[in-house]
């Protein structure tokens, strides 16, 4: 059986190993693009807006981690 195209948001949450709330807050600020379906208005993310939302976070790690160097404790010169 192939993959569903369309995810709840607990199975959201568990690929990204988080919480449902977590998910829920980013589909609520519009950083997971996601639809409401049926008449309980159920969140559904599309597959393939998963795995852009996480290309996304990737590249917004990769800039920041560019821009805020890691400076390791040790080679501080604190007189140690």
């Amino acid at each position: 059986m192939p993959d569903p195209r369309f995810l709840t948001l607990a199975d959201v949450a568990e690929i990204l190993a988080t919480s449902s709330a977590q998910v829920y807050a980013l589909v609520r600020r519009g950083d997971l693009p996601a639809i409401k379906i049926g008449g309980r208005g159920q969140w559904r993310v599309e597959r393939s807006q998963l795995e852009d939302f996480i290309q996304r976070m990737y590249a917004e790690t990769r800039e920041f981690v560019d821009q805020h160097p890691f400076v390791d404790a040790d080679t501080s010169t604190d007189g140690d």
